[in-house]
């Protein structure tokens, strides 16, 4: 009776499916899509590595000259406004120039920060400091093409 007993218990073992079996099928199936996959991987991340020193290089210019312009500007403005023969389009046009250059100074700060973040996260692999600051980069984009002309 003992035996009868025991070979009941192992075969109702066997009729299921063991979860952990399952999930290492699994897991082998994304390691292996993950292997096939590793050199784009590898090579997304030095583009977009590539991409942050980019857009850094361009910030720093950005700010480097808006900051200069903005210099000329808030010594020529004055001037421009109590000179009757300067038109009024020109001087409308130099408040707005001096409007955008001040923008681009103005978002230097979290401009630089959000692009040294993600440039540690993508270094360090750490995808929680890149998802951090997708949202930063929508509103830095959102606020520099607001400072584009529109013709």
């Amino acid at each position: 009776m003992a035996r009868s007993n025991a070979r009941s218990r192992t075969s109702s073992r066997a009729s299921y499916v063991k979860f952990s079996d399952k999930l290492t099928d699994s897991l082998e199936d994304i390691t292996k899509m993950i292997n096939d996959h590793k050199g784009m991987i590898d090579n997304i991340q030095e583009v977009a590595l590539e991409l942050t020193e980019a857009i850094s290089t361009l910030n720093t210019l950005a700010v480097k000259y808006a900051k200069v312009a903005n210099d000329i500007l808030d010594a020529i403005l004055p001037i421009v406004s109590k000179v009757p023969l300067i038109p009024d389009n020109i001087e409308k046009l130099l408040v707005k120039m001096e409007r955008w250059t001040q923008k681009i100074i103005d978002n230097e700060r979290p401009t630089s920060k959000t692009i040294s973040d993600v440039r540690t996260g993508l270094r360090t692999g750490d995808v929680t400091k890149i998802k951090a600051h997708s949202s930063d980069l929508r509103k830095v984009t959102r606020s520099l093409t607001a400072i584009i002309p529109k013709r």
